[in-house]
């Protein structure tokens, strides 16, 4: 659904390399993290994608159409959300925002106020539909700037930042309705985002730029696998720990971290424990997170993916 290709940006008679060679294929329905530090190229590249910056070389094609050769037809096949610009009318109703840009995009009136309905129902605003935008908090504006931009029920939407701001109640609605969109109605939804959780819990597949080039491009989860540290194990026993191990109490449970040299070794550890009159509940090879595997990527570390 989102094709980039060899795609390059180079900025000035210093031929600074803004964005370098970079190529991304994301199928239909995925939902896709692209992330990077300020300064990587993420931006750069973002604004290629959608028409608003011409690239030096390479290509961008969204549902099959050319940015740079079919632009209106690229544009037709994308909805955007941006962050920290007022992407919808304050001083419009939620529903006169709807109707406006469905009509902007060449629905009929009828068309759109289906659709509208549907999308204010969907995030929650149906009974605020004709209050002022203005008015609203910022997570229901921020909802009613998704739905204006998936007014015209575009296969493609960004997200910049999508929970940025918003109390747990808003944000859950929005995760939960960033993943019905890919699940139910195979909408491919690419969030960029410095919330690292976030793009964790919902996106299938994460890229992450660095100084202009992709430094990883894989599902999250292989992504996360090959960070994960398999010399590191939590043990949890009941109560607290025998004399000889360290461990940190949690609500009653003793959390004990142990680093081995070969995987073996944890069952030693724990042979030891049950000597000593442990109560084992759990073990686990300790897992990294998303930002964990991020700052290693953006840092240079030596970790394989």
């Amino acid at each position: 659904m989102i094709e980039i290709d060899a795609l390059t940006k180079v900025y000035g008679s210093a031929q600074v390399r803004a964005v370098d060679e970079v190529s991304l294929h994301i199928p239909a329905g995925t939902v896709f993290g692209f992330l990077g530090p300020n300064g990587a190229g993420k931006t750069t590249t973002i604004k290629m994608l959608a028409g608003l910056l011409a690239p030096t070389s390479g290509q961008v094609r969204l549902g099959g159409f050319d940015v740079a050769r079919q632009r209106s037809a690229a544009m037709a096949q994308f909805g955007a959300v941006l962050e920290g610009s007022r992407n919808v009318y304050w001083s419009l109703s939620a529903w006169q925002n709807l109707m406006y840009f469905g009509r902007l995009k060449g629905l009929r009136k009828a068309q759109v106020a289906e659709r509208a309905e549907v999308l204010l129902t969907d995030l929650g605003l149906w009974e605020r539909r004709a209050d002022k935008v203005g008015r609203f908090s910022r997570g229901m504006q921020q909802k009613v700037a998704i739905a204006a931009a998936l007014i015209a029920d575009p296969p493609i939407v960004l997200l910049d930042e999508p929970t940025l701001g918003l109390d747990v109640e808003a944000t859950r609605t929005v995760k939960d309705w960033i993943s019905e969109q890919a699940r139910e109605l195979g909408t491919t939804v690419l969030i960029t985002t410095h919330q690292l959780d976030v793009a964790q819990e919902l996106c299938g597949r994460v890229a992450v730029m660095r100084r202009g080039r992709l430094v990883a491009d894989l599902p999250t989860q292989q992504l996360l696998a090959g960070f994960r540290e398999r010399d590191r194990y939590e043990i949890r026993v009941e109560g607290t720990a025998p004399p000889g191990f360290d461990a940190v109490t949690r609500d009653g449970v003793a959390v004990i971290s142990v680093r081995v040299g070969d995987p073996h070794e944890v069952y030693e550890v724990i042979e030891r424990l049950r000597a000593r009159g442990a109560v084992l509940e759990s073990l686990t090879q300790v897992q990294p997170d998303l930002e964990d595997v991020f700052l290693a990527l953006v840092n240079e570390t030596s970790h394989a993916a």
